[in-house]
């Protein structure tokens, strides 16, 4: 059996702008004002944890980490929650995978909350057959143990399983995994990601039949 698994920031959603939005408050209140071009290469699929340590210049564990993951998503939730749209296609895009009987799955390094705002505005969460969220793993992106995870949930072997991903750091957690990548060119260009087996700008350039060949 042949799966699909989705990222969710920039792969269901264009939520880029405004994670960017809530970091610009989170850290305006710290006194750091980052640029676009920082948050591209910095925060764009990136965990948390990577982000904090990067722009706050320190290891951010423990109490601390769990209050201010809490207050940038929440920040987030607020700003977003009456924003959120897929990306073009997407919702028909899945539908017609599930028309033809693929397995699909959703892995997001973000935390389950924000999964959990998506699904509910756009009603998904029934059609995935795998719901993982940063809470769900140990490892995150690039490494490969969000796909490897999903790919056992789904009952499907790594080489069976096509990612749709957009950041960097998510298409080589993909590739690591052993699995066949399209790249969503939602917040990246292609010279910005690792190799990709396909590239779309949005669902309404592919159909299931497509990724027939990727299948093998």
């Amino acid at each position: 059996m042949n799966a699909v698994i989705f990222d969710m920031d920039g792969v269901i959603c264009h939520t880029n702008p405004f994670h960017s939005e809530a970091f610009r408050v989170f850290f305006g209140k710290r006194g750091l004002y980052p640029t676009e071009a920082e948050f591209a290469s910095h925060m764009y699929g990136k965990s948390n944890s990577y982000i904090f340590r990067h722009f706050l210049g320190r290891e951010v564990v423990g109490e601390e980490f769990a209050a201010l993951e809490q207050e940038k998503e929440g920040l987030f939730r607020e700003i977003y929650a009456n924003q959120v749209t897929p990306i073009a296609g997407f919702m028909e895009f899945l539908d017609g995978l599930k028309r033809i009987g693929l397995k699909t799955g959703v892995a997001t390094s973000a935390p389950f909350a924000n999964l959990g705002l998506i699904m509910g505005r756009l009603g998904f969460e029934p059609k995935m057959e795998s719901i993982l969220a940063s809470e769900h793993v140990a490892k995150h992106k690039p490494d490969p143990e969000v796909y490897l995870k999903s790919a056992y949930n789904l009952n499907t072997p790594p080489s069976k399983c096509v990612v749709f991903e957009d950041s960097y750091s998510g298409v080589t957690a993909a590739l690591n995994a052993g699995m066949r990548v399209v790249g969503v060119l939602s917040s990246h260009k292609k010279d910005e990601l690792p190799p990709c087996n396909y590239y779309i700008n949005d669902y309404l350039e592919i159909n299931p039949a497509s990724l027939r060949h990727l299948f093998g």
